[in-house]
């Protein structure tokens, strides 16, 4: 794990701004927030462990502290890192579940036909509830009977015929719940001229490892994502906000990686496709008569990374698609945060405004780059959720 880095945590001028923002504190007296969990807290950890404060466990890692610090100080990581360090493991049988999503995911989509069933059964969700520690109102996902990387072998062999070619870091999400995002990115990626590849090994991020605590865990997995990222030729795509952030700067900044092969290759396709059209490298054509009304939601990561704007101006480019842009809110379920017992309510009352926002918009749909985004909203909603890349594959001819 990174030491503490002393000249980024002294930056801080206790302005308070990063307060401002944090979902956490709107909702919870409990939690100190991100200046006092962070800098203050680092001060006095550094003298003594005992100082160590609990209550820093609410912390989202939304990152909204960090986009809003005027000195650039990664209050989010300063704070993961603290919590990695000096936090006593609690619940490790649940926390180890949610975070181990090759496992679990590997497991649940062999059985899918019968784990799905058994998983939304209400007499599982109370034993999982009262056992082990996962909320019965959580609106947790379902498991495909046929992973992505089974589904791609089959459709490998045309994917080698293209000329030019982009790696795919699919993560478990595509592979495990939700192939038929895997599917669009191919279908969008062929239809711009390109093949696909998906890279030598691929393991989970790691993202819900590190909320977890499962640091070695998380350092094995990256190292295996880093060395197949390194080995790869051209540019590695991905299609999840969290993932992206995770390759790309938690490797290094919270598990003290060497992430200079994500940094250059590491991209996510909705920017790495808007840099090719404004160039006019590629070009799309859309169905005709299209009429579709729509709002994005910006992920907290995504407004961490700042790339929001290359997905909002390729959904502009969709003809016939009414896009509002919502008012960036966190909606609360912080990657495993909002699955657990203990932490439901504080992770719907965060997001309400966000589902307030969204049932008012009156949309057919909404669009976000995050998984577990999806998964929150369409459960505070019950309005179907898709990934930018999703829509874009399903309007062009």
């Amino acid at each position: 794990m990174q030491e503490n880095n002393l000249t980024d945590f002294q930056q801080c001028l206790k302005c308070n701004i990063c307060t401002e923002v944090c979902p956490m504190m709107e909702v919870n007296p409990d939690y100190p927030g991100p200046k006092q969990a962070g800098p203050d807290g680092e001060r006095y950890r550094l003298k003594d462990p005992a100082f160590f404060d609990k209550s820093i466990k609410y912390c989202l890692n939304c990152k909204r502290c960090e986009v809003a610090c005027p000195s650039g100080v990664k209050v989010g990581d300063i704070i993961t890192r603290a919590k990695l360090r000096y936090a006593h493991p609690e619940h490790q049988l649940r926390n180890f579940a949610l975070s181990s999503t090759d496992l679990v995911g590997g497991l649940a989509s062999t059985f899918a036909p019968v784990a799905n069933p058994v998983l939304g059964l209400p007499l599982t969700r109370q034993v999982m509830d009262s056992v082990v520690g996962v909320s019965s109102k959580a609106n947790m996902p379902s498991y495909a009977e046929k992973r992505f990387e089974k589904w791609f072998s089959s459709i490998e062999e045309t994917q080698s015929r293209y000329e030019k070619k982009v790696n795919y870091f699919h993560g478990c999400y595509v592979n495990y719940n939700y192939p038929e995002l895997g599917q669009d990115f191919v279908k969008l990626m062929n239809a711009c001229g390109y093949g696909v590849r998906l890279l030598d090994k691929q393991k989970c991020c790691g993202v819900a490892m590190i909320a977890n605590g499962f640091v070695q865990q998380a350092k094995k997995a990256a190292r295996t994502n880093l060395a197949s990222i390194e080995k790869a030729e051209g540019p590695v795509l991905t299609t999840s906000s969290s993932c992206t952030l995770t390759l790309r700067e938690e490797y290094e900044g919270i598990l003290g990686q060497d992430c200079s092969a994500a940094k250059e290759k590491v991209c996510l396709a909705v920017k790495w496709l808007y840099d090719r059209i404004d160039r006019g490298e590629i070009r799309l054509a859309f169905k005709k008569g299209l009429k579709i009304k729509a709002v994005y939601h910006t992920p907290c990561h995504m407004q961490r990374m700042g790339t929001q704007f290359y997905t909002i101006e390729l959904l502009k480019l969709i003809p016939g698609l009414e896009l509002s842009v919502l008012e960036q809110k966190c909606c609360g379920i912080a990657g495993t945060f909002g699955f657990k017992k203990e932490n439901y309510e504080l992770s719907q009352k965060i997001g309400a405004s966000l589902f307030e926002d969204i049932r008012a918009s009156k949309a057919q749909m909404v669009i976000t780059d995050c998984e577990t985004c999806k998964w929150q909203i369409e459960g505070g909603t019950g309005m179907k959720v898709y990934n930018p890349i999703t829509l874009l594959a399903s309007v062009i001819e």
